[in-house]
């Protein structure tokens, strides 16, 4: 008999005697049930692999990392926080590197809508509207459209991905210009008066999650791993 895993758990006998028969029969209903699209089967796992020789856990090795600048750490709070933000923009965009367009639209982990082109997609908004927190001017309409139509839209062609990488490097740059005006960390901005460091702190831990998404959603689509 095949084993077939869903693609929202897999189907185990275990635990007390109701439980194993409640289970069994579940797994029974599932054995002769013809595999559909929601199902795969397990040896279809990708093999987890790394391009890291010198560091096997790491993405690539260190003469190949372009998070790795060599010398000290910055000095000071400001230098220190735009390192850990520059840092974790690569990782997403090294997290993506390799892939074609399906692969990058891919919602590799389901029941979840992300991939890892929506992560591109819904960073660039946010950016975009990181700048409508400081300024008191009327705020950006969206790029992609109300609710989640950065994750929705992220759909398997080309042009939206190289879409999606342009936007994300223009609002990126225009987050970083307005708040280059501004370096005292102390000092509030905007209509709720959000403090510049606040902001820099919420920047990094947004890409820091959303790097950790990528983690899964790539290593589920070819099974490369690596921080």
């Amino acid at each position: 008999m095949e084993r077939y895993e869903d693609s929202y758990r897999l189907c185990y006998v275990r635990g007390p005697e109701g439980i194993i028969v409640e289970m069994a029969e579940q797994h029974n209903r599932w054995r002769d049930r013809p595999l559909s699209t929601s199902m795969t089967r397990v040896s279809e796992q990708p093999s987890r692999w790394s391009k890291a020789t010198v560091y096997p856990d790491m993405w690539v090795n260190p003469d190949d990392d372009p998070r790795n600048s060599g010398g000290v750490s910055p000095d000071g709070e400001l230098a220190t926080l735009q390192d850990y933000l520059s840092d974790y923009r690569l990782t997403l965009r090294m997290k993506c590197e390799g892939l074609n367009a399906e692969q990058l639209a891919r919602r590799s982990v389901p029941p979840s809508t992300m991939s890892l082109l929506g992560l591109l997609r819904h960073l660039a908004e946010v950016e975009r509207d990181w700048r409508n927190w400081i300024t008191p001017s009327d705020p950006l309409p969206k790029l992609y459209g109300e609710r989640d139509a950065d994750f929705d839209g992220a759909v398997a062609e080309q042009t939206v991905v190289d879409a999606a990488y342009a936007d994300l490097a223009h609002e990126q740059a225009a987050t970083d210009a307005m708040l280059a005006e501004h370096p005292n960390l102390g000092e509030r901005l905007g209509k709720d008066g959000i403090a510049v460091r606040e902001l820099l702190n919420h920047r990094i831990q947004e890409y820091a999650r959303h790097c950790g998404h990528a983690d899964l959603l790539r290593e589920c689509i070819d099974g490369r791993v690596g921080q």
